[in-house]
C-alpha cells in the first residue's frame, strides 16, 4: 500500500510582513533587449515574405517564387525564432570574487 506522508503547512499573512524577501527579476536587461531584437528579426522576416499576388485571379504571377520570398524570409523568421530562445535562456555570469592573495613558498 502507499503510504501517504503529511507535512505542516505555515500560515503566512499576506499583507503587513515586513520581512518578505525580495523577488529578483526573472529576466535582465539585456534579456529584454535580445527579445525585442527577434521580435523585430521575426517582423522582418514576415514582411519580406508579403507580396507576390496579382489583381487578376486568372493570372498566374511568377514573383511568388522570388528568392526574397523563398529564402531570405525564411531565414530571416528562423533568425528571429533562434534569437528568441538565445534571449529566454541567456543568463548573464556572476562575477568572481577574487580569492586572497596566498603566499608564494620560496
Amino acid at each position: 500500500m502507499a503510504q501517504v506522508i503529511q507535512t505542516e503547512k505555515k500560515s503566512t499573512p499576506v499583507y503587513g510582513n515586513k520581512k518578505q524577501k525580495k523577488s529578483i527579476p526573472l529576466f535582465g536587461m539585456v534579456n529584454y533587449i535580445l527579445m525585442v531584437v527577434g521580435v523585430v528579426v521575426l517582423f522582418i522576416g514576415y514582411i519580406t515574405l508579403m507580396g507576390g499576388g496579382t489583381d487578376n485571379p486568372t493570372e498566374f504571377s511568377e514573383a511568388i517564387f522570388s528568392s526574397r520570398r523563398m529564402v531570405a524570409a525564411p531565414i530571416l523568421m528562423l533568425l528571429g525564432l533562434v534569437i528568441e530562445i538565445f534571449a529566454i535562456m541567456y543568463h548573464p555570469r556572476a562575477k568572481k570574487e577574487e580569492a586572497p592573495n596566498k603566499p608564494q613558498a620560496e
